[in-house]
């Protein structure tokens, strides 16, 4: 019996259900369906079934790859308050040892502590953020107030 025509229906039904649901597991299935039909008449079956498990395995692992890396955060593209990080400020309200200060930064004042727990970061001094510890910035000291 050809089972040429039944692959290759098999392959079109699992690229449909694969727009229809979430990630990439039946266009695997659907694609080494559709590789399966197009070598089905020149193979017996256990060879079918054979190439229908390996380019399924094949296109699953190329897929995974391709779709992690496609899919993958951009660090780049960092939002909130992580976005601050690597960024300079000015203090605008000392900071003390074991105490936190303010520093502003593109025009908006976050609460800040030093990377230091002894230093003291006067107001004026230029610091750059190295961290987030809750809501709070760890900045270190760049250069001392003018």
């Amino acid at each position: 019996m050809n089972y040429q025509w039944i692959w290759l229906a098999l392959g079109v039904i699992f690229m449909i259900v694969e727009i229809i649901t979430p990630g990439f597991w039946f266009f695997s299935f659907g694609l080494g369906a559709i590789v399966t039909g197009l070598l089905a008449r020149f193979l017996p079956l256990p060879a079918q079934l054979a190439v229908f498990a390996v380019s399924t395995t094949i296109s699953f692992l190329l897929m995974k790859k391709f779709a992690g890396a496609l899919l993958k955060p951009n660090d780049s593209a960092k939002s909130n308050v992580f976005a601050l990080i690597g960024k300079t400020g000015t203090i605008t309200k000392t900071i003390q040892p074991h105490q936190k200060g303010y520093v502003k930064i593109e025009g908006e004042e976050w609460s800040a502590k030093s990377e230091k727990d002894d230093v003291t970061i006067e107001v004026g001094s230029l610091v750059k953020v190295l961290n987030l510890e809750g809501n709070k910035l760890i900045v270190e000291l760049i250069s001392k107030e003018n």
